[in-house]
């Protein structure tokens, strides 16, 4: 058995919550170094998280599928690796490479489950572009997926053969755009690229995502795209020379956003009501609280995720879902919070999973805790789902007030605004209080207007009569 033989290809895994790719971030590894079992190769973003994936096996890297920038959809190869004890092998890289792809299955691994395959199920890839040899060089000339040998160009050097689904040549003799991921296919048609007008970067001239959005980024290839496009009034203003738009793929985490964001605005009949309350007493507790243990500190915000629990307990029609397909309303046994956290990456919901049973001060160190790591992007993407309700503290923005969009698929939302002093009449008499204002948006079909009332007249009565939680809990 040659080393070639023994050259095991890890696969993009499952990185679960019904993922398909994820953009690499960051090569931890170059090609020739040494790599032990789960060791970290990778650093990739998906639609949730920043996440490193490790590699279940050991030896020498001889390959790295992709470069920084690039999409790889899931049960693609990822990285190549040799064993440390091979010699050198002696066949055609390119047919090693795509027999052991096919060997592979999908060998998809789980991130934070350990190493283990999946089943051993196949699925049929298409041959990877090998960079075609020197001239003269005495290598061998590859063959294409049929068996025929590759066509060979005017300087006598052999070309590429392209691989099924990708188109070499066109009908007049023309050379045609080589493209191999559909991804970069949908994002040419969606920005109106000519594929045939770009010069791909990738082996044996591949056309990849960079060049793609490359070409958006340029004018000239964007007119070019669409030939039939008449040239602009001489009436409208064009941009000072030198000017140029700029345009920002929605890719990662901006686009599941985006997409999420629309999905509720699109199904959840959305209600958003609001009071006005006087925040006093609630940082007087605060800083009693914290006098009391200097070592423990309790935030704002953990009081009123308090606040939350004990509200959606007397009414938990809002710690639900709606199942549109059963055509039922789900209510959760357990308050899997949400918190909203502005990241580098865009806005993000970590998940404090039954957040019910935690004290006070272990929801205030957990939420130091999760909102830091989702910043930091180390949260798995498991941490950014499930949730049932979400607390969002827009007032750090130094706002009064808001009419959030719910995070589908929950129910509720709370929003809490800056605390600022305010003139408020109190026991008849004119005074200068820190008020706040609390908005509370609800999906209207799992309930009417006197639900959300009460629950939200019971969070602005506990923010202005802490001693009421006590009752409560």
């Amino acid at each position: 058995m040659t080393t070639v033989e023994r050259t095991q290809v890890f696969l993009l895994p499952d990185l679960g919550e019904g993922l398909s790719e994820a953009e690499i971030v960051e090569w931890r590894v170059a090609v020739g170094d040494v790599v032990t079992v789960d060791q970290s190769v990778v650093e990739v973003e998906t639609a949730k998280a920043v996440v490193d994936v490790p590699c279940p096996y050991a030896g020498r890297v001889v390959a790295l599928h992709g470069a920084a920038g690039e999409v790889r959809p899931v049960g693609q190869p990822l990285i190549t690796i040799a064993p440390l004890d091979g010699g050198a092998g002696d066949e055609p890289a390119g047919h090693a490479t795509y027999r052991e792809e096919e060997r592979a299955g999908s060998g998809n691994v789980l991130i934070g489950y350990g190493t283990g395959h999946g089943g051993s199920g196949r699925r049929r890839r298409r041959p990877r572009l090998a960079p075609a040899p020197e001239p003269g060089s005495g290598a061998p000339t590859p063959a294409d997926a049929t068996g025929s040998p590759a066509r060979t160009g005017s300087a006598g050097a052999p070309t590429p053969a392209a691989p099924s689904g990708v188109a070499a040549a066109d009908a007049t003799g023309g050379t045609a755009a080589l493209v191999i991921s559909p991804i970069v296919r949908r994002l040419a048609r969606e920005r109106g690229v000519d594929l045939a007008s770009l010069h791909g970067t990738g082996p044996g001239g591949v056309i990849r995502r960079a060049d793609v959005e490359a070409a958006v980024a340029a004018p000239a290839t964007r007119l070019a795209a669409v030939p039939d496009q008449p040239a602009p009034a001489t009436h409208v203003e064009l941009a000072p020379a030198g000017e140029q738009d700029i345009v920002i793929p929605l890719t990662g985490i901006r686009r599941t956003i985006a997409d999420k964001l629309s999905r509720s605005r699109r199904e959840i009949p959305e209600v958003t009501i609001w009071v006005d309350v006087d925040a006093t007493a609630l940082l007087a507790t605060r800083t009693a609280i914290n006098a009391a243990t200097p070592d423990a500190q309790v935030s704002i915000l953990a009081l009123l995720a308090r606040i939350c629990l004990s509200g959606l307990r007397r009414y938990p029609q809002l710690n639900a879902r709606v199942d549109t397909e059963g055509q039922r309303i789900v209510q959760s046994a357990g308050v899997h919070l949400g918190i909203a956290a502005q990241t580098d990456r865009g806005l993000l919901v970590p998940v404090l999973r039954d957040a019910q049973r935690l004290t006070t001060r272990e929801l205030a160190a957990e939420l130091a805790a999760t909102t830091a790591a989702a910043r930091a992007g180390t949260l798995p993407p498991a941490r950014l789902t499930g949730g049932t309700f979400t607390l969002n503290n827009y007032g750090v923005f130094g706002v009064d007030g808001s009419t959030p969009i719910i995070n589908h698929p929950e129910a509720a939302l709370l929003g809490v605004g800056r605390i600022v002093d305010k003139p408020w009449v109190v026991d008849g008499q004119l005074a200068v209080r820190k008020v706040t204002q609390l908005s509370l948006t609800f999906d209207h079909r799992v309930c009417d207007g006197g639900v959300a009332g009460g629950f939200l007249r019971h969070v602005a009565d506990c923010v202005e009569q802490p001693a009421l939680l006590v009752a409560n809990v």
